[in-house]
């Protein structure tokens, strides 16, 4: 006699779909093990009372960002590790080309002094900066309560560390080709004492204490980051272009590719969180928060960009268009 066993199929958990699930959901979806027990994201002894625990009890699951299931997200490029870093790998070479290229024409030792000052303080300190916005899309890739939207922050943290890179090295080109602009030598004292960073300082160290997850993903993805787009790189990249550094516009235009994937997935999380009820409130009052520190550091850091008058009013103007497109107030 045959006994047929009827258990559960591969992938169960999409059998929803009725459909054969893609590449990107079976490697991206239902693998976070810490949603199981609220009270004991992590199993370990004593777990209620584990200090981990307690905050993820608070931070995530007693956010006031709330949604039946998380796990429904879905990131509208579908990007998964193998994809990624193909395509990287694919930007990085055409990075890599430009900066060969410029250098074969003796870029850096036709740039006048004035722009070089320029980029000693408004450029090459910007590793600081990029590094904030590192750190804090890893905090989000750790507390997001989905492993769909965890795999957004992580993509964003490498975007964040390719480029914190890539200033790392225009600098220490410019210190080579223009030893005498005093570039690569202080940097840090810049970011820490220069007028024209402070208010980005003091939003991003501001964001890096906002703990619970919800605000920080609003503070991070709708109000700090397109700050720092529409501020640092589009702006300074017009002035690049203003001053001959058609290099430096380059690099700003390739990684304003990568803050345009960051603007999708973030306008897709929150179209589905303003589906359930209470929850546009909720956004709206984090974003009336952090909007007024975004506003004044873009117009700190843009007073001090050269042959750029509008550029403050330009970059906030661009960045409150991307958060109404975003339905939350600007």
């Amino acid at each position: 006699m045959v006994i047929e066993v009827k258990g559960m199929k591969t992938w169960s958990a999409l059998a929803k779909n009725k459909r054969r699930p893609s590449e990107y959901e079976i490697v991206s979806t239902n693998m976070h093990y810490r949603n199981r027990r609220p009270d004991q994201a992590y199993e370990l002894s004593p777990a209620p009372d584990l200090f981990m625990n307690k905050w993820y009890k608070e931070k995530v699951f007693e956010s006031p960002l709330k949604h039946d299931d998380w796990d429904e997200f879905r990131d509208p490029d579908q990007m998964i590790y193998r994809v990624y870093t193909r395509m990287q790998d694919g930007q990085e070479d055409y990075v890599d080309g430009l900066l060969d290229e410029y250098d074969e024409i003796g870029h850096d030792a036709e740039m006048s002094d004035d722009w070089l000052a320029s980029l000693k303080h408004l450029y090459t300190p910007g590793r600081y900066l990029i590094n904030t916005l590192l750190m804090s899309s890893a905090y989000l890739l750790q507390v997001a309560p989905a492993s769909t939207v965890s795999n957004c922050a992580a993509f964003q943290e490498g975007d964040c560390f390719r480029w914190l890179q890539r200033v790392a090295y225009r600098t220490r080109e410019l210190q080579i080709h223009r030893p005498e602009s005093g570039i690569g030598t202080g940097e840090r004292n810049t970011w820490e004492t220069y007028p024209a960073w402070q208010g980005y300082r003091e939003l991003m160290e501001k964001l890096l204490c906002a703990y619970d997850w919800g605000e920080h993903l609003v503070a991070l993805n709708v109000v700090a980051k397109p700050a720092v787009d529409e501020g640092f790189l589009r702006q300074l990249g017009v002035s690049a272009r203003r001053n001959g550094d058609t290099l430096l516009a380059l690099l700003l235009d390739n990684q304003l590719r990568d803050s345009d994937r960051h603007r999708r997935w973030i306008q897709s999380l929150l179209r589905m969180c303003q589906e359930k009820e209470g929850n546009a409130q909720v956004i709206n009052d984090w974003v009336r928060k952090w909007v007024p520190l975004a506003e004044q550091a873009v117009e700190a850091y843009c007073s001090h960009l050269p042959d750029n008058e509008q550029a403050a009013i330009r970059a906030n103007a661009d960045a409150k268009a991307f958060r109404l497109s975003l339905g939350v107030e600007a």
